[in-house]
């Protein structure tokens, strides 16, 4: 196979989902900078889908944008993913690096970022009966992603199709998990913030009378 340059690799992957990632780990390619700027996208992506988005087909409601919920959405999911699906095939004696899944889970996100961004664009100028379109957009890139994560882990840790199966299910569970620590962690940083706070405004109320 002819030597390809790191952006060609994500063309590569995302059109070629049977063998793309295997060739991406024979080559042992793939850029973490690319990596960390496709996420980045489905960032912007997610803000410009749910604030951008055709007035015809979604209305935006909220006053105030509020940048938390498009960051929980994007960073801190895709970070568990990726920190889940390493502690999870580590036990499975998975062969894939941090590191790695990292580059090969982003690379998969890619049709699913372009289908939010070509739907935002399209609900522009279609009309509100061709939101079917939309629809189909929509579910072509998800399930193309879907299919790519799947490509990705399986060549990554070089697993069977059972196995894949299995390690997907369990770094789901291990993302459940991280995800409710992570609420009860800032639910008792909130308290123990009001309770210095509250101890303050306490202290300056007296120092003041």
């Amino acid at each position: 196979m002819m030597e390809l340059k790191p952006i060609q690799w994500v063309r590569h992957t995302v059109t070629h989902p049977a063998e793309g990632f295997e060739d991406m780990r024979w080559k042992k390619s793939g850029s973490l900078k690319i990596a960390f700027f496709i996420v980045f996208l489905l960032f912007l992506a997610q803000i410009a889908c749910d604030r951008l988005y055709g007035f015809q087909f979604f209305t935006t409601y909220d006053k105030m944008f509020n940048i938390f919920p498009y960051i929980i959405r994007s960073f801190v999911l895709f970070g568990t993913w990726v920190i889940g699906n390493w502690s999870v095939c580590t036990l499975l004696d998975g062969e894939g690096t941090m590191k790695n899944i990292c580059i090969y889970s982003s690379y998969a996100l890619v049709p699913y970022i372009l289908q939010m961004l070509l739907n935002t664009f399209l609900s522009h100028f279609l009309i509100r009966d061709e939101f079917v379109f939309l629809q189909m957009i929509q579910i072509i890139g998800t399930v193309w992603t879907a299919v790519l994560l799947f490509s990705a882990i399986k060549s990554v840790h070089q697993y069977s199709f059972i196995k894949t199966v299995l390690a997907i299910l369990l770094t789901i569970a291990a993302m459940l998990i991280m995800l409710f620590l992570l609420v009860l962690l800032l639910s008792l940083i909130q308290q123990i913030y009001i309770f210095f706070s509250t101890i303050y405004t306490e202290i300056s109320y007296r120092i003041r009378t």
